[in-house]
């Protein structure tokens, strides 16, 4: 039944990528704009947390997080949204939200719901894993277009009925991967208010919530205790890669309600593996600090300033609000980033490779992503050769 269930799945992005532009000639020196990996400095002191606490490489971690971390965790969620979570029932650590993002389906999916197979709903184009999550326990994974037409939300309240009742769980992310799109506060109390209706839960995927310019992300659990929602119906999940440019530490978390959070615990007990000692503290340290978060929000800041200036008068072009990717429309994702590769050395990911064709349509093509992570100058390069080869004036 396993092998049956992926077996027809594409190919993914990056396999896909390398064999689309490896047999090619790039035309200069490479500009590396298609993986999200944080290139800015992380804090300098991590190293030297992680050494002070080494000696727990020779402990087993603590299932859940220790209880530094675990505090740290809840200090950051009260100071950015104003919800107090009880740090011994509310959170777990994760060894990179991609984990929290998958196992929070395998924990509380069930096998049936309002008589039928349970659906997962997810943005389209969208972060892969809610696929294989939804896969993973035989629910149906429903796509939803984020579109420019949406505000590059997916609007789950348009599907019908019958399709709502079996929904057990819906996957968002803001602010969005790749569009840079922000959910605001009624698109989250809307979409709860839809889940309290049907009885489904919110899987709020909010990794790049700290890179914004302008007004903070309003985040789902911060909505969810505004309006007063049933605790168990919006699960949230965060990372230090984006916030505090450590992606090879892999260290977030999932926080939620108590009942939520100990069927995800109860997994990782049995499937699960948790974040090394000394990564814990280190991390605990990191989520108690805000200096250098602001440093690097202001870092990003900059850039896009620099994409406005520089691809301001593309037709089509759109200003992203957060996040660290230019979503740029073309003609066709796969000619534009070949002829991008083979006549300037840039490399980008055709938007096509995030998304799949549902209803006939994938609302990634006709886009490419543009990662923004290298340091200013490169990013301005590769911004520069972008438009001159695929927007000449």
């Amino acid at each position: 039944m396993y092998p049956e269930r992926f077996s027809n799945l594409p190919a993914h992005a990056w396999p896909r990528l390398r064999a689309l532009l490896d047999v090619h000639e790039g035309g200069g020196e490479p500009v590396h704009m298609t993986i999200g990996e944080p290139k800015h400095a992380f804090p300098a002191w991590v190293t030297d947390k992680i050494v002070e606490h080494s000696k727990g490489f020779n402990s087993y971690p603590p299932n859940d997080a220790a209880p530094e971390l675990r505090q740290a965790i809840c200090g950051f969620v009260s100071r950015r949204y104003g919800v107090p979570l009880d740090s011994d029932a509310q959170v777990m650590a994760l060894n990179g939200t991609r984990e929290g993002l998958y196992n929070a389906v395998m924990a509380l999916c069930p096998e049936t719901k309002a008589g039928g197979k349970p659906a997962v709903l997810m943005p389209n184009p969208f972060y892969q894993v809610y696929m294989i999550a939804a896969l993973s326990v035989a629910a149906d994974p429903i796509m939803v277009p984020a579109t420019a037409e949406n505000g590059h939300l997916p609007d789950y309240g348009s599907l019908p009925a019958e399709l709502l009742n079996r929904t057990t769980a819906a996957y968002v992310c803001s602010p969005a991967n790749p569009q840079g799109a922000v959910a605001s506060y009624d698109y989250w109390r809307d979409l709860i208010e839809l889940a309290e209706k049907y009885d489904f839960r919110v899987f709020a995927d909010e990794c790049y919530s700290e890179i914004y310019r302008g007004d903070a992300p309003v985040g789902a659990l911060q909505v969810a205790h505004d309006i007063g929602a049933n605790p168990d119906r919006v699960l949230i999940f965060h990372s230090l890669s984006k916030r505090s440019n450590l992606p090879g530490l892999r260290s977030g978390f999932v926080a939620g309600s108590a009942a939520n959070i100990t069927q995800i615990k109860q997994l990782r007990n049995y499937a699960g593996s948790p974040l090394p000692l000394p990564i814990q503290l280190a991390s605990a340290a990191v989520w108690d600090d805000e200096e250098h978060v602001i440093e690097n929000r202001a870092m990003y800041v900059e850039k896009y300033d620099i994409a406005d200036r520089i691809l301001g008068n593309v037709p089509g072009y759109t200003s992203p609000e957060a996040g660290f990717f230019l979503w740029l429309p073309v003609k066709n994702d796969e000619e534009a980033a070949v002829k991008l590769w083979r006549e300037t050395g840039v490399r980008v990911l055709p938007g096509g490779y995030l998304a799949q064709e549902w209803n006939g349509e994938n609302p990634g093509q006709g886009y490419i992503r543009a990662a923004m992570v290298a340091p200013k100058a490169e990013t301005a390069r590769g911004i520069v050769l972008i438009r001159d080869c695929l927007y000449p004036q």
